[in-house]
C-alpha cells in the first residue's frame, strides 16, 4: 500500500541564507581566503577578515563591509585576541572559515627538524588554538560551525609532502573530535580537501607549464579556482550541510578517483600533482 508523501518541501534556497550571523575567516587575504570572503559575505554574513598582514585583511574586508583583524594565528594570545574582539565585533561568531596552511617542499631524508616543526605550526597548532578558543564560544552560544581547509596530501602520499601531509592529516583527525566532543553543543566541524588549486602562489610557482601537467592528470580536465574551495566551504557552513560534521569533502577535479596513470595526451610521461 504507497500513500502520497504531503509533508512540505525544505526551503533549500533559504538554507544558504547567512543573514544575521557573523563570520571570522582566517587566511583570507588572497586567493582561497577571499573568495570565501565573498561566497559568505553574498548569502548575508557579515565577515570579520583575519590576515597576518594587515594591509590585505583590511582591503578585503573593505571588499564586502566586514572588518579587518589582523595576528598570528599560531599564538595562543593572538588567538585569543582575535576571537574576543571579533565576538564583540559581530555579536556573536556563528562560524570561521580556516584557510592558513603552506607547504614547503623537502624529502624525507632531508627534512630538518625547523620545517617539520613549522609545517605542524603553520597547518595544524591553529587549529587546535581556533578550535579550542572559538570553540568555547560556540558552546557557549548555541552552537556554530567550523570549516578547515585541508588538503588530499593529507589523504595520500606526495613527493617531498611528508611533514605537510602528516599536519594536514592531523587536521583532518582534530576535525572529527571536535566534532565528536562539541556536536552535543550543536557546534559542526568539518574539512575540505583541495587538490591542486590555482592561487595566486601557485600560479607564481608553477606557471603555465604546472597548469597545462596538473590539468592533464584531472578527469575534469583541469585544476581548481580558489573559487571552487570557496564553494565547498560556504556549502559546509550554511544550514544545507545542517547534519554533516565530522567529515572532509575532496575537491579535485576527480583526480583521486583514479588510479594515477598518465591521462591520454599528457605532455609528461609520469603526471605531476603539486598542492
Amino acid at each position: 500500500m504507497t500513500t502520497f508523501d504531503d509533508s512540505p518541501p525544505a526551503d533549500f534556497r533559504g538554507m544558504l541564507d547567512l543573514s544575521g550571523r557573523g563570520f571570522l575567516v582566517l587566511g583570507s587575504g588572497a586567493g582561497i581566503g577571499r573568495q570565501t570572503v565573498h561566497a559568505l559575505a553574498s548569502c548575508g554574513a557579515k565577515v570579520a577578515c583575519v590576515d597576518v598582514d594587515d594591509e590585505r585583511a583590511g582591503r578585503v574586508a573593505e571588499e564586502v563591509g566586514g572588518f579587518a583583524l589582523s595576528g598570528d594565528i599560531t599564538r595562543r594570545t593572538d588567538v585569543e585576541t582575535i576571537v574576543a574582539t571579533a565576538a564583540e565585533q559581530l555579536g556573536r561568531i556563528h562560524g570561521l572559515v580556516d584557510i592558513v596552511g603552506m607547504a614547503r617542499y623537502a624529502s624525507i631524508a632531508e627534512l630538518d627538524d625547523e620545517t617539520f616543526d613549522w609545517e605542524i605550526d603553520i597547518c595544524l597548532r591553529h587549529a587546535f588554538l581556533l578550535g579550542q578558543i572559538a570553540g568555547r564560544h560556540m558552546v557557549a552560544n548555541g552552537g556554530g560551525s567550523m570549516v578547515f581547509v585541508a588538503s588530499v596530501s593529507g589523504l595520500t602520499g606526495a613527493p617531498s609532502h611528508a611533514a605537510y601531509g602528516a599536519a594536514k592529516a592531523g587536521l583532518m583527525a582534530w576535525v572529527k573530535s571536535i566534532a565528536v566532543e562539541m556536536g552535543p553543543a550543536q557546534v559542526r566541524a568539518n574539512a575540505v580537501a583541495p587538490g591542486t588549486t590555482w592561487t595566486p602562489r601557485n600560479e607564481a610557482n608553477l606557471g603555465e607549464a604546472g597548469r597545462r601537467r596538473n590539468a592533464a592528470n584531472a578527469p575534469l580536465g583541469r585544476v581548481n579556482l580558489p573559487a571552487d574551495i570557496a564553494a565547498a566551504a560556504l556549502f559546509l557552513s550554511s544550514d544545507m550541510a545542517n547534519c554533516i560534521s565530522g567529515h572532509t569533502i575532496v575537491v579535485d577535479a576527480g583526480v583521486s578517483a583514479k588510479f594515477p596513470y598518465p591521462m591520454p595526451g599528457d605532455p609528461d610521461p609520469v603526471p605531476m600533482r603539486l598542492l
